[in-house]
């Protein structure tokens, strides 16, 4: 008889990746007619703790976090914990303190498309997600959309670097 041991570890993270960026659109189907319009509020406050949660699993993970570069890989390596090893992605060293997350496939606008709802839907999740992440990991960075697949690009491109509303805020409280 078969035993959880007899299975492959990369099988079970498949299994159970598949299953957690299945649960998004199964939501989207069951619960927003319910709910209606305070589902996307809602929707929004789990992916924002998912956010927070990240920075405890990079932080558990002593992934780095001092500069661009660290913050997209550590990010990159976060979101494959999190969403699997459907989710496809690399990132791209620009400038001297910025970095770009290039995502090629995502777990959850595979989903959307495949129960046929709005694909567009997964731009907020991964918005609240990705900005509450980058904020938690370092407050000095921010990171911008500059393309995401579920709004009909090719693929997500997720610019990394310092704040400058957060580097005029600090040098503004330093004394002089």
């Amino acid at each position: 008889m078969p035993d959880l041991k007899s299975i492959p570890d990369d099988m079970k993270w498949k299994l159970s990746s598949q299953l957690a960026a299945s649960l998004p659109a199964m939501y989207e189907v069951v619960f927003r007619p319910e709910v209606g319009k305070r589902f996307d509020e809602l929707e929004q406050r789990i992916w924002v703790e998912l956010g927070n949660l990240s920075f405890d699993i990079a932080r558990s993970l002593q992934l780095p976090i001092k500069n661009s570069q660290d913050l997209a890989q550590s990010m990159r390596i976060v979101m494959m914990i999190l969403f699997g090893p459907d989710y496809k992605g690399e990132i791209l060293e620009v400038g001297e303190d910025g970095a770009v997350i290039i995502v090629k496939r995502c777990p959850f606008a595979n989903e959307l498309r495949t129960i046929g709802s709005d694909v567009e839907q997964a731009f907020r999740r991964c918005l609240a997600f990705n900005l509450t992440s980058m904020k938690k990991f370092n407050p000095k960075y921010s990171s911008r959309y500059v393309r995401a697949m579920c709004m009909g690009d090719r693929q997500c491109e997720i610019k990394v670097g310092i704040d400058k509303e957060e580097s005029k805020k600090q040098a503004n409280e330093k004394p002089t």
